[in-house]
Order: C-alpha cells, then structure tokens, then sequence
C-alpha cells in the first residue's frame, strides 16, 4: 500500500518541531480526514535562503510523511524555489502515494506555501503577486 520511502518518512519524520522566533508559520488543515499540518520557516534575510525547516503534524501516516518530506524539499532553498515545490514533487520523492492519501500532499504543498505566504506578510510584502507570477512563470515554462 505505501513505499518504503513514505514508511521511513513516517517511523523515522526529519525535522519535527517547531522554530522559535521563526521567519514565517504555516497552518493548513483538512476537516474531512482531521489531518492539521503547520510548517516552520527559518529564512535567511539577506540570501533569502531557507536555512531550517520543520513540522509539527497532526494526522495519519501519510500526512506526516509528506511533512517531513516537503521539509526536506524545502530546507537549503532559495524562497524562489520553494515555492515551486508542488504536491507531484511531494509525491515524486516518496515513490507515490495511493489515491486515498494524495490529499496529504496537497496539504503539504499549501502549508510549505501557507509558511511563505506568512513570512512576505511579516516583512510587509502581499505575498498573492509573488505567488501568482512563479505560477506564470511556471505554466509558460511547462
């Protein structure tokens, strides 16, 4: 039913906890199946880098999984290439997941963006151009 890489996503999750004093928190959440993510940015100022990543969530197998697993796409990029992370690519780097459960990726993806979102609007910026123009961006390139 699941890969090995969601099983060892899910037994052994990287980067669980929090940030203090973090540079934006995402919260996402899926009343249907109770799956509560929320992701921790911890981003350079001057390089706009990610420095740290992390998670706390509340949910089934698959939901940490793809937790820990955008937290692992995530960590070490540029703010630019972050946001580019998608649900497929969750997915894509945990070997797939089954139909019932790609929900979970979804979830990560907008919590990853959720996070980012929370850190423009720290540094008083209106994250929806950002993010609408990688989404251009990325449709004309695709």
């Amino acid at each position: 039913m699941y890969s090995e890489k969601v099983m060892d996503h899910f037994n052994n999750p990287r980067n669980v906890g929090e940030i203090e004093q973090a540079s934006g928190v995402g919260t996402v959440g899926n009343a249907k199946c109770g799956d509560i993510m929320r992701i921790y940015l911890d981003i350079d100022e001057e390089t706009k880098v990610i420095n740290d990543c992390k998670f706390k969530t509340f949910g089934c197998g698959a939901a940490v999984a793809t937790s820990s697993m955008a937290t692992e796409l995530v960590k070490g990029k540029s703010i630019y290439d972050a946001l580019k992370v998608t649900n497929k690519a969750v997915m894509e780097a945990l070997d797939g997941l089954p139909a019932h459960k790609m929900h979970c990726s979804v979830l990560a993806e907008q919590a990853v963006r959720a996070a980012l979102a929370d850190y423009y609007k720290r540094q008083g910026i209106d994250p929806e151009p950002i993010v609408g123009t990688i989404q251009e961006i990325d449709h004309n390139a695709g």
